[in-house]
């Protein structure tokens, strides 16, 4: 169980801005819901930022209560909206932000997303000196120093109650499908799909930069499906991460086709992103972003609360951005052992 960080609150801030960057990630309503709530209870006003940077620009900011925030945490999405501000790359946009943010009153803000997002968070700070605190959110748990994003297991249970419904029709038709998860570049969510789905084997962007092409798999691919059948299996389920080429599940079907082994493909796609959240998730999330208030509050800013070693830790922004976590090799070394 997560612990909260008792932290003495040095600065008194009378109003903090919240707002959703970047891709949405199941639970980032509930970190909404303990941002606004934990500021209440501290004697703090929220006003909530539509469309990520973008409403900073656009100023377009709505005014959020203990009671605007009832009934949000078992929704998927952000009811704050997000967006990808390709303005806030430049320099002058940051610094119209900040200033905008100033004459709505807020004195703190906290952004919930991805490295992207705390990129712009960071330059935010380092730039105009206006404190700002990430939370992760990502279903792609692809966050460097953090053990944990908001969204992660939530896209994971989607998924594996996907492989166990098409494994009723694979087992029904001897047949073999590719199933393809979310992750451009991380195969976190691939890896746990295929060890909690029980799948035969798992295809990773990150392998993908280590081989050329998923021809290179095929060999791996055939010898691993003959060895079920030398066990009598007659279905297989392969979980392939979407990686950062389209169309990579279609293309290794059609080599394993050419080598006499058919197969369907199947794109699970945003489904994964949306739906309702699960527990960990919402309870992740709540904890995340009493967090983020609580260290705003302790006068700490341009840093992301994270989760290590199932505690609440503070790490600099400057020690996550473009770092990507990987995957540990033991999980993918017990993937394939259990896949055998």
């Amino acid at each position: 169980m997560l612990t909260l960080p008792i932290l003495p609150m040095k600065k008194k801030l009378n109003c903090i801005g919240v707002l959703t960057s970047g891709g949405d990630a199941p639970g980032m309503n509930a970190a909404i819901r303990a941002v606004v709530r934990y500021s209440y209870a501290q004697k703090c006003t929220v006003k909530g930022i539509l469309r990520g940077y973008s409403g900073i620009l656009e100023r377009k900011l709505i005014e959020l209560g203990p009671s605007s925030v009832a009934n949000i945490i078992q929704r998927g999405g952000t009811i704050l909206k997000t967006d990808r501000c390709e303005a806030f790359f430049r320099k002058s946009t940051r610094e119209k932000a900040a200033k905008n943010l100033i004459k709505e009153g807020i004195e703190g803000l906290v952004v919930i997303g991805g490295d992207g997002s705390f990129t712009g968070a960071h330059l935010l700070e380092n730039e105009t000196g206006f404190p700002v605190i990430g939370i992760p959110g990502t279903i792609d748990n692809d966050i460097a120093l953090t053990d944990d994003t908001i969204g992660f297991d939530t896209a994971v249970n989607t998924a594996i109650q996907a492989i166990d419904r098409i494994r009723d029709t694979a087992s029904s038709h001897d047949r073999i499908f590719l199933v393809e998860v979310m992750g451009h570049s991380s195969g976190f969510i691939a890896t746990q799909v295929a060890i909690g789905g029980g799948a035969e084997t798992v295809i990773l962007p990150e392998k993908l930069h280590e081989r050329k092409e998923p021809k290179d798999y095929i060999k791996n691919i055939c010898e691993t499906i003959d060895r079920g059948v030398s066990r009598g299996k007659t279905s297989s389920i392969i979980v392939v991460a979407e990686g950062p080429k389209p169309g990579l599940s279609s293309r290794i079907s059609e080599n394993l086709s050419k080598r006499g082994y058919p197969s369907r493909v199947c794109i699970l796609g945003h489904t994964q992103r949306g739906g309702s959240p699960t527990a960990h998730d919402r309870v992740l999330a709540s904890f995340l972003g009493t967090s983020a208030v609580a260290y705003l509050l302790a006068g700490n800013s341009n840093s992301m609360v994270g989760v290590q070693n199932n505690e609440i830790a503070l790490v600099p922004f400057d020690q996550v951005i473009g770092h990507k976590k990987k995957i540990p090799s033991e999980l993918l070394v017990l993937a394939q052992i259990l896949a055998s």
